[in-house]
Parts: structure tokens; sequence; C-alpha cells
């Protein structure tokens, strides 16, 4: 399910903590999905009953990562998404983090690669201090979205 605006899936996130089921949550612009992004996705998925993937809005890609960035629009990244079988819920969020989001959903689990350090994730103090927990995935190698539209743009 694509959720325009994060605060419609409070109501979902209620029924899941009525259950008893943990939410896991992860973020990022997953702008050209590879295989290492699919990785990361299954294993966060593994890690709770329901995930949410909180997308960066074009303009937030851009004050990320630059004008070139994104290749692909929001509504294309959000409907790859959520066409994956292990992702439940994608969001999308127009700041620099989607702190705001974490705040408001309190994820049982908090998602990044193993890249982030400690202390690093966006989240991780308020996940922490509300009884979550912060999973540091890790990452395939060879796998960059940075470095494929490099090497695309180097062979133009």
């Amino acid at each position: 399910m694509i959720a325009t605006d994060w605060r419609s899936l409070l109501p979902e996130r209620e029924r899941l903590r009525r259950e008893g089921k943990r939410l896991v949550f992860t973020n990022g612009c997953f702008d050209l999905l590879h295989p290492g992004h699919l990785g990361l996705l299954e294993a966060a998925r593994q890690l709770g009953d329901a995930l949410v993937v909180a997308i960066n809005t074009d303009a937030s890609v851009r004050g990320n990562k630059g004008p070139g960035r994104p290749i692909l629009p929001q509504a294309e990244r959000a409907e790859v998404l959520d066409g994956l079988e292990s992702v439940d819920y994608v969001t999308l969020f127009d700041e620099a983090t989607p702190l705001a989001i974490i705040i408001g959903l309190q994820p049982d689990v908090l998602v990044k690669g193993a890249d982030w350090g400690a202390g690093q994730v966006v989240g991780e103090a308020e996940v922490v201090a509300a009884g979550g927990r912060v999973e540091r995935i890790e990452l395939a190698p060879g796998y960059s979205t940075s470095g494929i539209v490099a090497a695309v743009r180097g062979k133009n």
C-alpha cells in the first residue's frame, strides 16, 4: 500500500500493536532498485511482521544527492517498492530525514545499512527510548545507485 501521507498508517500501526506484532521501518531514496536494495528489504522484513519503507520525495532527493537525481520520479519509485513482496507499506517524506515519521509511527525495529555507525541513524535514540531496537544490515558488496549512475553517465 502506498500512503502519500504517513499519518494514514497510524490506524494500521495501532492494529499491529494491539495484535502484538512488530513494525519494521527503513528509509532511503531507492532511486534505481538493485540487488543490494532487495537484500536489505528482505532482511528488514524478516525482523518483524510488517515493513514500512519511507522514500525521499523528488525534492528531498535533489537536496541530498544533487540536481541530477532522482533518476526515477517518486511515484514510480513508490510503485516499484510497493510491488515487492517484502514491502507492506510505502510512504514519502519531503524533509531531509524521516525523523517525524519515525517519531510518529514508533517502529519496533529501525533498519539501516551497516554503513551507518552507532549514533548515526536518524531516529535511533527515539526508537530505543520507546523500547525498540536498531538493526544494521550488511550491504551486498558492489552495489551503489550513485556508482551505477556514475558508470552509466561515464559511458555516454
